[in-house]
């Protein structure tokens, strides 16, 4: 049984932290009405899904002033949403949102729905996503789990300890959990583990889940994100691109990204989108 003594000088620790260090983020800044738009939420969600923060925060901006609304993102051809995407990597997000811009069109009147069921069936859309859209749009206390609210979990609850499941952990942020402002509470632990991740060895480590990131330089994601960004300047003979990106790996990269609808090709040249 977690004692609830324990909670709350938890809880204490973590709002006293926040209210010292919070962080400044567009995303989390409402309209004039004071509401917070669930699809700017979305589209900050799916950005940092593997992106640090300060990498995201310029590309969110342009983003949203090139799309600021759904009905702007479905309307765009996929290559502009590519295009505007063009550094942040992961390129297959890019394609997600623009799709499931689209199914919001049709099947949502244009509105996310405040259902962590519902938003799950949009593309690139996981479970922890969703809840976290949930919370962060609508302050429905709903649970979830990414790495930085695994690591104040980790750091406080699970010390010394190794190959630590999300299960085990999932009862302590329930009973953590700021039912009467989740918004807050989720902003408060995401800085905080940023902080924890700043100041000590990484306690995700200690998680059974944990998975070190692949080494970038060298890898076929990066010969990715070469072809990518050179057919964001335009359109692409195979012999410019093979003179550009010296790399065996050049055709199967371009066959790849064919398949994912993410480039195509007429005759010899390439294009950004279908």
């Amino acid at each position: 049984m977690i004692a609830s003594d324990q909670i709350r000088l938890f809880q204490k620790d973590v709002l006293i932290f926040y209210k010292n260090n919070a962080r400044t983020m567009p995303w989390r800044i409402p309209e004039k009405t004071g509401y917070f738009d669930p699809y700017k939420i979305l589209i900050s969600e799916v950005m940092l899904q593997q992106t640090q923060v300060a990498r995201v925060i310029p590309k969110y901006d342009a983003f949203i002033q090139s799309f600021p609304t759904v009905e702007a993102l479905a309307a765009a051809p996929l290559a502009a949403v590519l295009a505007q995407w063009s550094g942040l990597g992961y390129n297959r997000r890019a394609k997600y949102l623009h799709q499931a811009a689209q199914l919001l069109m049709s099947d949502f009147a244009s509105k996310l729905p405040a259902s962590v069921d519902l938003l799950t069936g949009l593309p690139g859309v996981g479970k922890n996503t969703a809840a976290a859209i949930v919370a962060y749009s609508f302050n429905v206390p709903v649970v979830f789990i990414e790495t930085n609210i695994r690591t104040v979990y980790l750091h406080h609850f699970f010390k010394d300890e190794t190959q630590i499941t999300d299960s085990q952990l999932l009862p302590f942020i329930t009973a953590s959990l700021d039912t009467s402002n989740p918004r807050q509470w989720y902003w408060a632990l995401m800085d905080y583990g940023t902080y924890l991740k700043q100041m000590f060895p990484n306690p995700s480590t200690a998680s059974k889940h944990f998975n070190r990131q692949s080494r970038f330089e060298g890898s076929v994601r990066q010969v990715r994100g070469q072809v990518m960004k050179l057919l964001t300047e335009g359109p692409a003979a195979l012999g410019m691109l093979q003179k550009s990106i010296n790399d065996p790996r050049l055709g199967a990269v371009l066959q790849d990204l064919q398949s994912e609808e993410l480039i195509s090709q007429s005759s010899t040249t390439y294009h950004l989108g279908k």
